[in-house]
């Protein structure tokens, strides 16, 4: 026996019982070791990308605002007032400034993420003006829920991020929100977190208050904060969105660069016209993020839904969803770009069959389809409009599921389980073999959410639903939490910021 064997069989048990104690706040980077999935051959994916360039070239993107024009031409697109003509030669010189991976760097260096190539991260959902709280009861969002959601995103170790409006605080003035939103990301949590974008201001207000936690030179050039940008489909660049783009990018700050596409209703009623639209638009978001700072690091990204065609609304984990995902990760690694999918955004009201239905339609594409960056994957229901206690914690139990399913087999222990058939024999078990009691705890995913006890033990347990059992655990963990570490002249700069922030800002409600 070796002595590497010799300690792992001498005091690995202890050891495992010490780190079972021990608070795991966060899953290093998911490296993916299963095969992405092709679902069209090259010549398809290259018709596709061949058609977006023509709608840049002939048809065109509009920049709203005063600035972006000005870059364009300056940069040789032909440009007509706000319309921009993007030449696919200078399109794909700028695409090719965009690091292929980077750093995502947390206030705690042990949160530390990689972003691109075959690593992905987990982030929780954003903007939900609802909330499904603790008593299953929907209302508006507060800024108590707020503060426990990014509790619970700091303590579910199957979280990268803390994301950053997760829901709404709808009692807060909204030219002050954004301060309350990012006071509570950093200080709640200590992972990365993502950034607002609703104006210009707002943006350097969540850059200044990055420096004060990283230093005001460090968050100039290392990527601290994510922030998402939409295109408003069809092909429009508003000037919102590009003030933001300027702020972070010039930050050296990632940008997701990601069109909000109702497919059937922004794009035509085709899969494949809006891979191809959306397509477009996202690449020359990422492109003009690269006449602001060559280089950056940046996210392709999409957000693609489809419409029902009946009534408007629209639906979530549907296959065509999950068909267009699949294409935008093809066209990701053709253009060696990170790129942004959504993982469990529903339509389901409450988290119930339908809601994992459909969560598992989306997800199984996203890990498959090779995503970076996977968001919306805790909380999500009601199509964005509301965040669930309950659904965020059984998200994040699925999720360990997913980190172990895209982790790939692994062969490490498998001359041990050969000698443990041998050691058994015919009509032994394996409960109380060596390599049983070394591998357990890790050998199979073991959810504490879902229930799979007998019927009787089920009921003598009260008969609970997987919904009032996330609530249950949401409870727990939020009376467990203990606040991340903080030096206290940081929390004091930081609360100094949004006092007198908030003073110069109006208390207006919209």
């Amino acid at each position: 026996m070796t002595d590497i064997q010799n300690h792992r069989r001498s005091g690995g048990r202890d050891a495992r019982r010490a780190l079972r104690g021990a608070p795991m706040l966060s899953f290093p980077t998911l490296v993916r070791d299963i095969p992405t999935y092709e679902l069209l051959p090259d010549e398809a994916v290259e018709l596709i990308h061949q058609e977006s360039l023509k709608i840049l070239e002939q048809v065109g993107c509009e920049f709203r605002d005063d600035q972006a024009p000005a870059m364009w031409k300056a940069a040789g697109a032909d440009v007509q007032g706000t319309l921009v003509k993007i030449d696919s030669g200078l399109l794909m010189e700028l695409i090719g400034k965009v690091p292929s991976e980077f750093t995502l760097n947390a206030r705690n260096p042990e949160r530390t993420v990689k972003v691109g190539g075959k690593n992905t991260v987990f982030v929780p959902m954003y903007g939900a003006p609802y909330v499904r709280d603790l008593e299953g009861k929907r209302r508006y969002g507060s800024l108590e829920d707020l503060q426990n959601f990014h509790k619970l995103a700091y303590m579910s170790p199957q979280l990268h991020s803390s994301s950053s409006i997760i829901c709404e605080p709808m009692e807060v003035p909204v030219p002050k929100r954004h301060l309350h939103i990012i006071q509570s990301a950093l200080t709640h949590s200590d992972k990365p977190f993502m950034g607002i974008v609703t104006s210009k201001d707002r943006a350097e207000d969540v850059m200044k208050m990055a420096g004060i936690v990283f230093g005001e030179d460090y968050v100039k050039d290392n990527p601290v904060v994510v922030s998402i940008t939409n295109c408003n489909s069809p092909l429009v660049w508003d000037q919102t969105m590009l003030d933001a783009m300027r702020v972070y990018a010039s930050h050296n700050q990632p940008v997701i660069l990601a069109p909000f596409a109702l497919c059937g209703a922004s794009t035509s009623a085709s899969a494949i016209g809006a891979v191809a639209q959306v397509n477009a638009e996202a690449l020359a978001g990422v492109a003009f993020t690269q006449l602001i700072r060559p280089g950056s690091p940046q996210i392709y990204g999409q957000f693609m839904v489809t419409v029902d065609m009946k009534t408007g609304a629209p639906m979530g984990g549907t296959p065509e969803a999950a068909q267009m995902m699949f294409v935008m990760g093809q066209l990701a690694r053709k253009y060696k770009l990170p790129w942004r999918t959504s993982g469990f955004h529903v339509g389901s009201k409450i988290n119930d069959a339908q809601a994992g239905y459909e969560a598992n339609m989306l997800m199984h594409a996203a890990i498959l389809s090779g995503a970076n960056y996977i968001w919306h994957v805790a909380g999500w229901l009601e199509a964005g409009l509301a965040c669930g206690y309950s659904k965020f914690m059984t998200d994040c139990e699925q999720l360990g599921g997913w980190y172990k399913y895209a982790g790939g087999l692994k062969f490490d222990d498998f001359k041990d389980a050969m000698a443990a058939v041998r050691e058994v024999g015919p009509a032994g078990h394996f409960l109380g073999t060596a390599h049983t009691l070394e591998h357990f705890e890790k050998a199979f995913f073991m959810p504490t959410i879902m229930d799979f006890n007998s019927y009787e033990q089920w009921n003598a347990e009260g008969a609970k639903d997987h919904d009032t059992r996330g609530r249950e655990k949401a409870k727990a963990m939020l009376a467990a939490y203990e606040k991340p570490k903080m030096d206290e002249a940081i929390t004091e700069a930081l609360a100094e910021f949004v006092a007198k922030r908030e003073h110069e800002l109006p208390n207006l409600m919209s």
